[in-house]
């Protein structure tokens, strides 16, 4: 099981890159069981949508 720390780096590098199957099925884990981790998951979203609409 990862940690948050690791698992909002994925998602950070899941905006950058595609993620190996491991990495997904790691992060898509954690934020079932971990509502903060969710939450942020969600904002990191939103945040990178708007700003490739600003681009």
């Amino acid at each position: 099981m990862v940690m948050c720390r690791e698992a909002t780096t994925l998602m950070s590098q899941k905006l950058d890159r595609p993620l190996t199957r491991r990495e997904s099925f790691t992060l898509r884990l954690h934020t079932i069981i971990c509502g903060p981790c969710k939450r942020c998951q969600e904002q990191f979203q939103l945040l990178h949508g708007i700003g490739d609409q600003l681009l």
